[in-house]
């Protein structure tokens, strides 16, 4: 199966597999597997903590690990009671026992008061419908440039029309997290490709199994869950069709296996049919031999991490132009 037109060409993707994909709605996963840099790389939930937000749109992480770098996932937020929300337009690198006060970040609770606190912790990462103007915003130190475009996610869900986005992420909490349920994180899964309908949304890469475990969630949920559930939300979703009409198990056995290999065939028609991107890459970001990068193009936009020619994180997802 070739992705590479959505990667760019200097990667050597070659020892990705894919697994079988899985279907909750309009929301399709395709589960990756790659090399495994488990002992290099802090996870973003158990080895990231949120140390203070001091002021609005200034928000610090720490990485309290002594030997491992953290690469900071693109997009990610955090939501605490009482508090003004916060969410990153960027990724990052973090060295072991350091902090990084990350200066542009977004207030996505318009009218909120208090502050973020390195209390309980759990993150998300922006919905696919935010994640372009996020990133153009990167660098900017404004704390409510987000707001407009929240403003208008909520009213295309029908909600009250202000940046408040836990409108959306907590309210709509027990619909989104049924995706985790539905969708199946595999053993040792480092990546997946995202479908809505039939169009490519997303291509998540990270560099350990360990550090994707941490990522499926927020990423599954609360950003491609997003793009999902507003998809749904006009439309009756059909339910896949299991072969009924065996009489033995053998004939189940045939029956599944034919299955298998259409709805195989069916994801590979949607990537073959996904255009060709020519992008424009920028480097953001040096630590030792590793590079940040941040890629546009016509279609997609994200950020990646390579060293030596080598993938090692990348966050390339749809722009809304592109899935409307």
């Amino acid at each position: 199966m070739d992705y590479h037109q959505l990667i760019p060409t200097q990667f050597d993707l070659s020892t990705y597999r894919f697994g079988m994909p899985q279907q909750s709605g309009t929301l399709t996963v395709l589960p990756m597997f790659g090399a495994d840099n488990d002992s290099r790389f802090v996870s973003p939930l158990s080895g990231l903590k949120l140390t203070q937000v001091r002021g609005y749109g200034n928000m610090e992480l720490s990485n309290p690990s002594e030997i491992g770098v953290a690469i900071v996932p693109l997009h990610m937020g955090y939501i605490q009671d009482r508090a003004q929300n916060h969410a990153l337009c960027r990724s990052a690198f973090i060295a072991g026992g350091q902090k990084l006060m990350f200066e542009d970040a977004c207030c996505v609770q318009a009218s909120q008061g208090g502050y973020l606190e390195g209390r309980e912790q759990w993150f998300f990462i922006l919905p696919l419908q935010l994640r372009e103007e996020a990133l153009e915003l990167r660098g900017k130190e404004d704390y409510s440039k987000l707001w407009n475009g929240i403003t208008r996610l909520n009213e295309q869900f029908g909600l009250p029309n202000r940046g408040h986005l836990e409108q959306i992420l907590s309210r709509k909490r027990a619909f989104l997290t049924q995706y985790q349920s539905r969708l199946e994180l595999l053993p040792h899964q480092s990546g997946a490709v995202f479908f809505i309908q039939d169009k490519l949304a997303g291509v998540e890469i990270a560099p350990s199994a360990a550090y994707f475990q941490e990522l499926w969630m927020p990423l599954v949920c609360f950003c491609y869950g997003v793009a999902a559930m507003y998809e749904e939300k006009d439309i009756e979703v059909q339910k896949p069709v299991l072969p009924l009409s065996a009489s033995n198990l053998q004939e189940l056995r045939e029956q599944l296996t034919q299955s298998r290999i259409e709805r195989q065939e069916q994801v590979r028609n949607w990537l073959a049919q996904t255009p060709a991107e020519q992008f424009g890459i920028q480097e953001e970001e040096r630590f030792m031999s590793l590079r940040l990068q941040t890629v546009t193009g016509k279609n997609f936009a994200g950020q990646f991490v390579e060293e030596d020619g080598r993938l090692l994180y990348a966050s390339l997802f749809a722009k809304p132009g592109y899935l409307n």
